[in-house]
């Protein structure tokens, strides 16, 4: 299908299922072409390439790299190939959507429990990736003069979770980065927010144990009496791409029906 969108390009890391999907179908609902590098497995790649295809339909343009995005050199192979993909437009939209945690208790008779190593992986997949990305993409010039970055937190920022606690350090990090990143880029103009999603029912909570006492929790407290949706989250993506948006940075949005009020 032909082209419809002209030099607007979106990085949406981990983009091939939930909140990732939802954000790569709303941008390209308003032609931006996509770049989506997620890291999937085989059997899931018969769903991921039709979902793909539909995107396309829409008149944009979409590449994927189904690599490990926390991996130094295969984000350098990504970045130069995205040289060659994009030509002389530049991305003005960086998503990080990764999700890659470990999910254990602190202390458990039964059960495995949290080592070291288990928060090292997770804070530098779920947070520390966002910087490299960001540092990388500016180092090539490949970000626009008004680029938009927007990451992924939840209300484990502030609460304790059981078996959520390496995560819960990951989110912390990624707002704080999110932060500096807004601070320290701004010359560059870049701007950067963290949105803070209310419970999704995606495959990633279902990794979570326990995790339907998470959703009736959500549930009870949702005012709206409703879960969070990717598609609301996305939603409030594409508000913060909008011109009307280039003076909202540096900060936390809540999107979640007002679940955390109480």
């Amino acid at each position: 299908m032909k082209n419809t969108a002209k030099n607007k390009w979106s990085i949406i890391l981990g983009g091939s299922s939930g909140l990732g999907l939802a954000t790569a179908k709303k941008l390209a609902q308003h032609n931006f072409n996509l770049i989506i590098v997620h890291r999937s497995r085989r059997s899931d790649l018969e769903q991921i390439t039709a979902d793909f295809e539909a995107i396309r339909q829409k008149g944009i343009l979409l590449k994927n790299y189904n690599v490990d995005g926390t991996n130094p050199e295969k984000r350098t192979e990504v970045i130069e190939d995205i040289k060659t993909w994009i030509a002389t437009d530049t991305i003005a939209v960086l998503v990080h959507s990764i999700a890659k945690g470990n999910l254990k208790p602190m202390h458990s008779e039964i059960e495995k429990e949290l080592e070291h190593q288990d928060f090292t992986i997770t804070l530098d997949a779920m947070a520390i990736s966002l910087y490299d990305w960001t540092k990388d993409v500016v180092k090539n010039k490949l970000f626009a003069t008004d680029t938009r970055i927007i990451s992924f937190t939840s209300e484990g920022n502030t609460k304790a979770i059981p078996n959520y606690a390496a995560v819960s350090v990951a989110k912390v990090a990624l707002e704080a980065i999110t932060r500096n990143i807004a601070l320290e880029f701004a010359p560059i103009g870049i701007k950067a927010n963290c949105i803070q999603a209310g419970i999704v029912d995606t495959a990633s909570l279902q990794m979570i144990p326990g995790y339907e006492r998470i959703k009736d929790s959500a549930l009870s407290r949702n005012p709206n009496k409703r879960l969070t949706t990717p598609e609301d989250i996305a939603n409030a993506v594409y508000l913060l791409t909008m011109e009307e948006a280039k003076w909202i940075t540096g900060t936390v949005i809540k999107v979640d029906g007002g679940e955390s009020l109480q």
